[in-house]
């Protein structure tokens, strides 16, 4: 094709130009058009070699077309440009390619108007949950609730306007419906995709296999929608091949990794939930998919890989479910130079709910974070290479088996040696400092603490540039042209082991980056063993979530049955950073309709010990056993602390198996089957902590009794949490009642969340904790929670009241 018939004269004489200055080498042109899609003026966005040159995606997507040139003459695409042209295609823009005189022009991709939007019809959409509406056929003892209809109007509204909004929805009001039936219809009526983020497994299945089937029904709508799971859920094929390889070479492979090639043959989505087998932690880090070791399109397997099966179905759902984790990590790319106009782990989108809102700031500050360990050390190095039985396996034997120099192959595998040798001693010389669970690197901290971290973190640094530098003198003596095999794999281990150095370097220069919290968790491994993770986590979110979410989204609509505290968002929103964007936002507080005043009692043993007491767990555990022995089971006891948990459980266990009543501790079992077990049996008694005072849904019979066993305030050695408290106490504020306090009061809110789930379940929450009457701050937790019947006595007038309320 002539270019003249997509470029004007200008535009061409300005990249002939632009060509020139680079002597001929590939360039890269962001270009604007008229209203006929010709090209009038260009910006020279990137430039390389004769045969590349970098596409970075932000500048990209600056025009509408991007053109760029092959200075052979030849304009055939290249792997590389198709990919390139895809991505940008994804965000609407087209792809040129153009020969070094601006002569000829092929296209590969054209540009994609943009569309006119259709705005709901929000009345039509808010008749399916009134009376006589389509709802009203799904649910057999459907009654209309004025909460669900007013949120569906606020969501619709939000995305008509293109706005941000918050609804606090209180337990029954039906948030899943009033958000899914807009959502789906502006995703069927506007082409356009919605992802919905979910804090729970539990939440993310209702929606995929109950609540959007139904809406779809409602609708009379066939949108595509899939549950969106991270890579690290799937079978790679490459990797399974590797480890039967490996296996071979050393000994008969093990009966589970059979058993995962038998599976994968027949399997056909390929993710771990599926294989009709318990698959170990051990053997599934060994063959699932992995950013790390994935080598993308240069792939052979690439045509069956399970992860880019799920990722093409994800590119033609509408809507998309995914968990607050995977969001983020989604977001972090974005923001890290990929943008919102090309996919990064989910597929561009504009329009977000996040459904558990309340999780949000926990969700950003840990992926937002970085980390390394040993182990991550050592993930790299043994992709490298790793031994066993004095054979080698791994990518330096292979390129040593294509001929590469024996000099540099020997100073590779003597850099990988080095590098582990240096994160062992690091490991080691941080555990022998503290046998605390964490420590935080601070500029005042003690001189003997400084050196003994410093410098084990600046050997490491130092062996993992030197290993780097290794690799890439090996690499540069690879002169074939093949895509994928060992060389291909080493460029991406190298970029791993890079970044790798790149966060080793922050931890020597944490003083100079008062932006975020540098610190050692200490934790537990295989066989119990102790090792460090070195963390670096954002202190505050604010900014991130406005670059990441405000800014980016055109709606963005948040929801949870807990965002307020005493009725007001200004914790939750400030904490986000939602009361500082320049953006209009509304928010809406809808409370639950459920008669709470007539089923639900709240009781507090005025003469119980303070938890910071010597006989408080002498109380706890009393008291504990004489509750559950008269409402024989059915209760879930929350703890903010395992010790705690432990003692209670071990004093009563004994004493409720003689009544007949199953006991149920956290970590003897997964959560799944630990919570069905518990739903199951509905007279059992689950003792737990951390997680379980959200997301547990046990309505009836199962959950009659919920037992808060103290104010959930988090530990204040928390790094994190003390950085933060600084931070606040530094600008003026008052760390306990800014922070700590409407945190604990969010969570106590989430934990009394547990007992009413539908509109005839009855029951009593206990909070033993008796600093929730005794001390000034308590008022704030009892106004936050919903009005109930109140018991505060004495340990055998609650126990007397509770009979009452249950049983007469």
């Amino acid at each position: 094709m002539l270019v003249e018939q997509r470029i004007s004269p200008d535009a061409i004489a300005k990249m002939r130009a632009s060509i020139a200055q680079a002597a001929g080498d590939e360039v890269v042109f962001a270009c604007r058009t008229d209203d006929d899609l010709i090209i009038t003026d260009v910006e020279l966005v990137a430039s390389g070699t004769a045969d590349m040159a970098p596409a970075p995606a932000e500048l990209l997507q600056r025009g509408r077309i991007v053109v760029h040139n092959h200075p052979t003459g030849m304009l055939r695409p290249s792997r590389a440009d198709v990919h390139s042209a895809a991505a940008l295609g994804d965000a609407g823009v087209g792809s040129y390619i153009v020969n070094n005189d601006v002569t000829e022009l092929v296209v590969v991709c054209e540009p994609v108007e943009p569309k006119t939007l259709e705005p709901l019809d929000i009345d039509r959409l808010v008749s399916i949950v009134d009376d006589g509406g389509a709802l009203s056929e799904v649910f057999a003892d459907f009654e209309p609730r004025a909460a669900q209809m007013e949120m569906l109007r606020y969501v619709a509204g939000a995305f008509d306007q293109a706005s941000l909004l918050a609804v606090e929805a209180g337990t029954g009001v039906g948030k899943s419906f009033a958000y899914l039936i807009p959502a789906l219809a502006w995703a069927a009526t506007n082409d356009e995709r919605v992802v919905i983020s979910t804090a729970t497994i539990n939440l993310q299945q209702q929606l995929i296999e109950k609540d959007i089937p139904a809406v779809k029904k409602m609708l009379g709508l066939d949108v595509p929608a899939v549950l969106v799971k991270g890579r690290g859920n799937y079978l790679c094929l490459k990797r399974l091949g590797e480890a039967l390889d490996e296996a071979t070479l050393f000994e008969e492979p093990e009966e589970e990794l059979v058993a995962v090639k038998e599976w994968s043959r027949n399997a056909i989505a390929g993710s771990r939930s599926d294989a009709p087998f318990h698959l170990s932690e051990e053997l599934w880090s060994r063959v699932n998919s992995d950013a790390d070791s994935c080598t993308e399109l240069s792939c052979r397997l690439r045509d069956n890989c399970f992860f880019v099966k799920a990722r093409r179905e994800a590119a033609s759902a509408r809507v998309l479910v995914v968990n607050h984790h995977l969001l983020f990590i989604d977001l972090s790319l974005r923001i890290r130079g990929i943008g919102f106009d090309a996919r990064a782990i989910l597929p561009p989108f504009q329009r977000l709910i996040f459904d558990e809102a309340h999780n949000i700031e926990n969700s950003a500050t840990s992926l937002f974070s970085d980390s390394f360990s040993l182990f991550s050390v050592r993930k790299h190095t043994r992709r490298l290479q790793r031994e066993r039985r004095g054979r080698r396996a791994g990518l330096l034997p292979l390129v040593r088996m294509r001929g590469a120099g024996a000099a540099a192959v020997n100073k590779a595998v003597k850099a990988v040696e080095l590098t582990e040798s240096a994160a062992r001693g690091l490991d080691s010389a941080v555990l022998a400092l503290s046998d605390d669970l964490t420590l935080r690197l601070t500029p005042g901290m003690e001189t003997k603490y400084r050196a003994a971290l410093l410098d084990p973190i600046d050997e490491l640094h130092k062996r993992i540039v030197r290993l780097s530098s290794a690799l890439t003198d090996l690499i540069e003596l690879d002169e074939s042209d093949e895509e994928g095999g060992p060389y291909h794999d080493l460029r991406v281990v190298t970029r791993r082991i890079d970044r790798l150095a790149g966060l080793c370097r922050s931890f020597l220069e944490f003083e100079d980056d008062p932006d975020r919290v540098f610190w050692i968790e200490f934790k537990r491994g295989v066989n119990n063993k102790r090792y460090a993770r070195f963390i670096s986590t954002p202190l505050d979110i604010r900014e991130i979530m406005r670059e990441a979410v405000f800014d980016a989204f055109n709606t963005v609509v948040f929801t949870s049955a807990t965002l307020t505290v005493a009725d007001t968002f200004d914790f939750w929103a400030s904490r986000i950073g939602l009361l500082e964007t320049a953006r209009d936002y509304e928010l809406v507080n809808l409370p639950s309709p459920f008669p709470f005043s007539e089923h639900a009692l709240l009781a507090v043993p005025t003469d119980a010990p303070e938890p910071s007491t010597a006989g408080y767990q002498e109380f706890l555990s009393r008291f504990v056993g004489d509750l559950l022995e008269l409402t024989e089971g059915h209760a879930l006891v929350l703890f903010t602390s395992y010790e705690m948990l432990r003692a209670t459980y071990e004093s009563t266990r004994d004493r409720l198996a003689e009544l007949g009543i199953n006991s149920l501790r956290q970590g003897e079992d997964d959560r799944a089957r630990l919570l069905e077990r518990f739903n199951d049996d509905t007279s059992s008694v689950l003792f737990a902590t951390e997680s379980f005072w959200q997301g547990v849904d046990a309505p009836g019979e199962a959950l009659q009794i919920v037992v808060v066993c103290r104010l959930p305030f988090r530990v204040p050695t928390d790094p994190v949490l003390t950085a933060r408290t600084e931070m606040i106490e530094a600008q003026g504020g008052n760390a306990f009642t800014d922070l700590a306090l409407p945190e604990a009061v969010m969570k106590l809110r989430q934990g009394f969340g547990r007992l009413i789930r539908r509109a005839t379940d009855r029951g009593g929450v206990v909070i033993t904790d008796v600093r929730v009457l005794t001390k000034p701050y308590g008022v704030l937790f009892l106004r936050s929670l919903p009005e109930t019947r109140e018991s505060f006595k004495s340990a055998r007038g609650v126990l007397e009241d509770i009979e009452r309320f249950l049983y007469q």
